[in-house]
């Protein structure tokens, strides 16, 4: 019996997997040693805490201008074309943080990260467009696997390869997404046919990549043929991702404080949410879509995380806090079920630009987290530790997330309604 070809198109996914997982392993190289690298041009812890925050923001600015415009862009001129070019950035970028002499040439290089790591949107548009709608949310979960995997990875490698000089983990960044790019020159293959892209004039493209437009778009997205309202499904996608990035954001200045733990605790309790991540996006998320369906399991994904934010303020003992991430671990699959329902209900010729819109919506939320959340800890942490209102932060990202589980139900329930 002859054996059946492998599909172009199950070629490409991988492909797109393996790029993503380099992007997110080079990231992840970085983690351990760039507060260390910010403190060579400091005089001072604060300074170097004040300049590490500038440099993570000017990251997720730079995103949130970027996004949307990679995204029409790749509508345009095809998919292939600005991964690759996002690609070539990012290894630059790294190089140049290796190279810098102050921290304003760290400052550019980040700009520059913030604008070519916005071609994640871009691989979301090119998954997109290699499945069928049946298979869109498992799509989506294998970027989030490949996520959860390169943060595994990323870091240990990155800390590993720190003891033979601060600047060394970014040199081997840069040359992991380098190689990226000259493998992806010749085996990626173009998603998007030229009949099937849009041809923006340039006035056109200019509004599709002024951020604010495109976001203003988005809450007018009309709601598609089965009655799903997208605007409300991108409002629920934003709570979501500022409560998840509240909780990433103060999780160590939490259980230091709280629990005493060391860098070593709080890295094996990273590396267990990293590992429940992958599984379940990578290789849960197929069986939990069989078995209860992509809009209930949205729903039972995004209530568990609402608890799970929660029990972690009334956790007065540390050994709770890693019970709550192993009870909680379905709420892995909330984001790739949210963005699978977005994505099935968009059209396919404005796949990259609202996914674009939409990393520029998260962009924003990266940045706001840590604005909303640390002041909120900081004025709650003198609580005796044992206090519930110690964890207010949590508290507040649980009712963010049980916002955004309210805002899906009535989506679906106006679906239900036209029908």
């Amino acid at each position: 019996m002859q054996k059946k070809a492998p599909s172009k198109k199950a070629a490409s996914l991988t492909f797109v997997m393996i790029c993503v997982l380099l992007d997110v392993v080079g990231f992840g190289l970085i983690i351990p040693v760039l507060p260390a690298l910010v403190g060579e041009f400091t005089a001072n812890a604060q300074s170097q805490a004040l300049w590490y925050g500038v440099l993570m923001a000017a990251y997720g600015f730079a995103q949130f201008f970027a996004s949307p415009l990679l995204g029409a862009l790749s509508d345009r001129y095809g998919r292939r074309r600005v991964l690759l070019l996002s690609q070539l950035g990012w290894g630059l970028d790294f190089l140049l943080i290796a190279l810098a002499p102050n921290l304003w040439v760290i400052f550019i290089a980040r700009l520059l990260g913030g604008v070519t790591g916005a071609g994640f949107t871009v691989a979301s548009a090119y998954v997109a467009d290699v499945t069928t709608p049946e298979k869109r949310t498992q799509g989506m979960g294998m970027i989030g696997a490949m996520f959860g995997v390169g943060f595994i990875v990323g870091p240990m490698i990155g800390g590993f390869l720190g003891e033979y000089g601060v600047r060394v983990p970014f040199y081997a960044a840069a040359v992991v997404a380098l190689i990226n790019v000259a493998y992806g020159f010749f085996i990626l293959p173009e998603s998007l046919p030229a009949d099937k892209r849009t041809v923006y004039t340039r006035a056109q493209l200019l509004a599709k990549s002024n951020p604010f437009t495109a976001l203003f778009e988005l809450m007018k997205l009309p709601r598609a043929a089965n009655g799903v309202s997208i605007a409300i499904l991108v409002v629920a996608v934003a709570l979501t991702n500022l409560a998840q990035m509240m909780m990433h954001t103060t999780f160590v200045l939490f259980t230091t404080q709280r629990y005493s733990w060391s860098p070593q605790d709080n890295g094996i309790a990273l590396f267990i949410v990293g590992i429940i991540h992958a599984c379940v996006q990578g290789v849960l998320l197929g069986k939990l879509l069989k078995q209860f369906g992509e809009k209930r399991l949205a729903v039972i994904a995004m209530t568990i995380a609402a608890v799970e934010f929660a029990g972690f303020a009334f956790a007065t003992q540390g050994w709770m806090m890693y019970a709550i991430i192993v009870a909680a671990f379905i709420n892995s699959a909330a984001m790739p079920a949210l963005m699978g329902l977005v994505s099935k209900n968009l059209a396919s010729d404005e796949q990259g630009a609202k996914l674009g819109a939409i990393s520029g919506l998260n962009a924003v939320m990266m940045v706001l987290a840590p604005l909303v959340a640390t002041p909120i800890f900081a004025a709650t942490n003198h609580f005796d530790k044992t206090d519930v209102r110690f964890g207010t932060v949590y508290l507040v990202a649980a009712a963010l997330q049980a916002g955004s589980v309210w805002l899906v139900i009535r989506a679906l329930r106006i679906n239900k309604a036209r029908h």
